[in-house]
């Protein structure tokens, strides 16, 4: 115990250091400093940091607690992310830093009107702080309570929560409030490397305490038993069937991927439009290897405690705790550190933006220097912390598994986004008008749908339904009430930066989709899952290919630095 704090605190001193050094000279007295790092923001920094913002541990708990009780079908809500990432470099970042934005909600006031960008905003804020940041609390309080044991200090499993929760929050505070966005993208770099390495060392591990130390039988056991767990092409009563891959997952991942604040923002911050698309292609390729860190785990507690863990949230937690040596556990908790520090001020600094950016103009005339408007920004983000942190302990009293469990609530605001996003993208003539009535109607519906009513169709189709409504809605609104002048989005270049695209995105989003249908054909019942054999060598192969793939990016991205 005393060892793996004492390792903890070292590493995590080690990152306060290094993101103060490499952050410690910059600008953050003007807007553009404070919320887009300068935009100067590399491709390798973009991807660890766009990485590490949703590599969570809503995700290494949540997304492992539901391979533990069920099959692999939940890396629908992961891998599948690729496809957004594909169409945010491609087609919506030469967008955004042609038109110079900030926010998203910029792009609803252009589109659609003042009142539209208010809506928006709004749906953001409510977002980030009653889902995202308290869940990423909660769930990191999770794992260092298991972890740790603070209840062997004679508190009861609440307190050590509400404690947990708030040692977090406040910390994280302060990466977000005090270093902005560049101290932000740094500490997360830094992180992205320590938790990727504690991480994998957890299912390394695990295989070995299942081979009794030889990690070979290991594989032999999760190979040879059970194996229809290794299924990602998840049937009705899994917790992800396989058609909703095409339905409410495949909108939410759009959402999260090219329209949330909290992951475009540091796309927005790039140096240039060919470090974005590099940083964003080096991001997909490593969700492409997510399984590893998010299913394989579940699997391996499975194997190990078979159903005896009642609290399926604490099933990742309770593994690392078995299998993990002392010495590198404080290693691994500062990598899972890192993470919920990354989402959490991440989000934060994204919703202080959004305030300061999209709901403050339109709420008050008031002129604002850039000096008065980060104070501002820095009472704000410690005034959405605290409720934060009010908020995330009362997640306990939920029965259900926690990924999931954000993921039904996310449906009242990212399907909206989204629909406005894509009709704001196709239609030139949709009003505002429409579209805010348009966003009360999915509210309501949602609401009535899931939790009236309690339709008995899964919450995730219920998403994929109500978009088509949303755009239809709009459409036949917007017949009624249309624009008088239509759109015309600027052909200007308003952020300043290089818009050249990089010349092998094309190649690599091609890439990036045939390994997907690779991914998905190895975990099904042609693949892992197969009574036929046992396909280890495809398994191997496919990892390294795709770590030989992610490589050859960073070192490509850092040749070109170079020449830069």
């Amino acid at each position: 115990m005393l060892q793996t704090v004492i390792v903890f605190l070292i590493v995590t001193g080690l990152v306060s250091l290094i993101s103060w050094i490499r952050t410690k000279d910059d600008d953050l007295s003007t807007s553009k400093g404070y919320f887009l790092a300068g935009r100067g923001l590399g491709a390798f920094v973009i991807a660890c940091s766009m990485v590490l913002t949703s590599l969570s541990t809503e995700q290494m708990i949540g997304v492992n607690a539901n391979t533990y009780v069920g099959n692999f079908s939940i890396i629908a809500w992961t891998v599948q992310s690729v496809i957004p990432l594909c169409i945010l470099a491609k087609v919506l970042l030469p967008k955004y830093l042609r038109e110079g934005y900030t926010t998203i909600p910029e792009f609803f006031e252009n589109r659609y009107a003042r009142s539209t960008r208010l809506v928006m905003s709004t749906l953001f804020l409510f977002f980030y702080i009653f889902i995202s940041i308290p869940v990423a609390l909660y769930t990191g309080a999770i794992a260092f309570n298991q972890i740790f044991n603070l209840e062997q200090f004679g508190l009861d499993y609440a307190q050590a929560m509400w404690i947990t929760v708030w040692a977090i929050g406040l910390v994280g505070a302060i990466y977000a409030i005090f270093g902005g966005l560049k101290a932000v993208a740094v500490s997360d770099t830094v992180n992205a490397v320590i938790l990727v390495i504690g991480a994998l060392l957890v299912p390394y591990f695990g295989l070995k305490y299942l081979g009794s130390g030889n990690l070979l039988q290991g594989i032999d056991v999760i190979t040879s038993s059970h194996i229809e767990k290794f299924n990602a092409i998840g049937s009705a009563a899994d917790a992800v069937p396989w058609t909703a891959i095409f339905t409410g997952i495949f909108i939410v991942n759009l959402f999260y991927w090219t329209t949330n604040q909290a992951i475009v923002q540091r796309t927005m911050g790039a140096k240039d439009l060919a470090s974005g698309q590099k940083g964003i292609v080096i991001a997909a390729f490593f969700l492409l290897l997510l399984p590893l860190i998010l299913n394989l785990p579940g699997l391996i507690a499975f194997h190990i405690f078979g159903d005896g863990i009642k609290n399926m949230d604490l099933s990742y937690p309770t593994l690392v705790n078995e299998v993990m040596p002392k010495y590198l556990q404080g290693f691994f908790v500062a990598g899972l550190f890192g993470a919920v520090l990354s989402t959490f001020n991440s989000f934060l600094n994204s919703a202080a933006t959004i305030f300061c950016n999209d709901l403050l103009p339109m709420v008050s005339k008031k002129k604002r220097e850039d000096k008065d408007l980060i104070k501002l920004a820095k009472k704000v983000s410690a005034i959405m912390a605290i409720i934060t942190m009010f908020i995330a302990p009362l997640l306990m009293y939920g029965s259900d598994g926690v990924f999931l469990f954000t993921k039904r609530f996310a449906g009242f605001f990212n399907i909206p986004i989204v629909a406005l996003f894509v009709v704001g993208i196709f239609n030139k003539t949709v009003s505002s008008k429409a579209a805010n009535i348009t966003v009360g109607l999915h509210i309501l519906l949602y609401f009535s749908l899931v939790w009236v009513f309690k339709v008995s169709l899964n919450f995730q189709h219920v998403m994929g339904g109500l978009f088509v409504f949303d755009v239809i809605s709009m459409l036949l609104l917007g017949k009624i009430w249309g624009k008088d002048t239509p759109y015309e989005a600027s052909t200007d270049n308003k952020s300043g930066v290089d818009l050249c695209e990089w010349k092998y995105i094309n190649l690599l989003i091609s890439t990036v989709v045939l390994s997907l249908i690779a991914l998905y054909a190895l975990l099904s019942p042609i693949g892992l899952a197969s009574e036929a054999g046992k396909p280890l060598n495809v398994l191997i192969g496919y990892i390294v290919i795709e770590i030989a793939i992610i490589i050859f990016f960073i070192s490509k991205t850092k040749r070109t630095a170079i020449h830069e």
